[in-house]
């Protein structure tokens, strides 16, 4: 190769956009940064789910004052200020082309925001091929009043929470969300009051530290539905570090970007002195698809019903002996529990687990109280 060739090379090479060096995964941590160029150092596909607070652009202008002519402490800080409504696109596109990358799989995200920025953001995200499972409606059971009584008060904020693709498998504790809702199926309207009081993290000179500082409530419920224990939570907006506390509260591991020095050093002091919880406190009810599979043939071989016994319905209209493979004989009608319990009722189908049932000291019981006895065991 001659010299203007090679100096030609050179400069080729030169003009190429250096890669970031991809990092170990540092657990537990604060990254102190920009978040796109943070992300950019983080594995691929190394997390199991991202909380997103990002910037709102709220595009305040002037100052707010309560009708007694006390200042209102609003969002007006440059991290949320943008040049231009594209400049914001461009800023959302970035973070989100990130966060794809580094979210596993079978991992989701969520991003909350207001009316400002929500729609953009939602629009983007699924530009960037991510499919929305809900939007959350948190509505604010003690929010700010319109001081000024030009609108409606603003009394909610969206949340959208979202997988990688339309088949991806996602945890989703289902269960665990019904119980917390008194054993009713959680709905996407959740009534929470706004972070106030003793949990408003406070700065050296006793102000509040942030102005958008999000309940631990609400990232409780996030983490509960849609996290295991040990599962890794990234927050690329981290703020006064309520995703880190309450992950850390959870037993989950967490990962926390946040660029502004005095954010970085509120969050820190908070999780510190975040306990977490006892391991048996942080049970759950385990969802029915977690559960292992038990065929009714393995409580026949465990010795849980023994071959050659008979089964009743719960009005003893019909019986059924046991044989040694797990099936059942009717009068010639063999098969499985279901299937000879359906073809008794001449239905199309029977639920075996709560149709047949044993008699154990003189009551009689569904044989699903015993398979919940092995499953107990294991």
């Amino acid at each position: 190769m001659n010299l203007l060739a090679r100096i030609a090379e050179d400069q080729t090479v030169a003009r190429r956009p250096r890669q970031p060096v991809k990092r170990e995964l540092p657990l537990d941590t604060i990254l102190q940064g920009d978040c796109i160029a943070e992300m950019a150092r983080l594995p691929d596909k190394s997390v199991d789910m991202i909380f997103a607070d990002p910037p709102y652009n709220l595009q305040l202008g002037g100052e707010l004052f309560r009708p007694e002519g006390g200042r209102v402490d609003a969002c007006d800080d440059d991290w949320d200020k943008f040049d231009s409504l594209a400049a914001y696109d461009d800023f959302t596109r970035e973070w989100l082309e990130q966060a794809r990358r580094i979210l596993k799989d079978d991992g989701t995200i969520w991003v909350i925001g207001s009316y400002h920025n929500i729609y953009r953001v939602g629009s983007l995200l699924q530009d960037a091929e991510f499919w929305i499972l809900n939007d959350i409606v948190w509505r604010k059971s003690n929010p700010m009043p319109n001081f000024r009584g030009t609108r409606f008060t603003n009394a909610h904020e969206t949340l959208l929470w979202c997988a990688k693709d339309e088949k991806a498998r996602y945890t989703f504790n289902y269960r665990a969300m019904k119980a917390l809702n008194d054993d009713l199926q959680m709905r996407s309207d959740w009534v929470l009051p706004i972070c106030s009081g003793s949990e408003r993290v406070k700065d050296d000179a006793g102000a509040k530290a942030h102005p958008t500082q999000k309940p631990e409530a609400l990232l409780y419920r996030i983490l509960l539905a849609c996290t295991k224990p040990g599962d890794v939570v990234l927050d690329p907006f981290f703020g006064t570090g309520t995703t880190g506390a309450v992950a850390r509260r959870l037993g989950r591991r967490w990962i926390g970007i946040e660029r502004e020095t005095s954010y970085v050093k509120v969050a820190s002091e908070r999780i510190a002195s975040t306990l977490p919880l006892d391991e048996s406190a942080m049970q759950v009810v385990a969802d029915k698809r977690s559960q292992p599979r038990v065929a009714f043939g393995l409580l026949v071989e465990s010795g849980y019903v023994a071959p050659g016994s008979l089964l009743t319905d719960s009005k003893r209209r019909w019986s059924a002996k046991v044989c040694a493979d797990g099936s059942l004989d009717c009068d010639g009608q063999i098969g499985s529990i279901h299937k000879v319990g359906a073809a008794l009722q001449g239905a199309p189908s029977c639920n075996g687990w709560t149709f047949w049932h044993v008699e154990e000291d003189g009551a009689l019981l569904p044989i699903d109280t015993l398979r919940q006895r092995h499953l107990q065991k294991l």
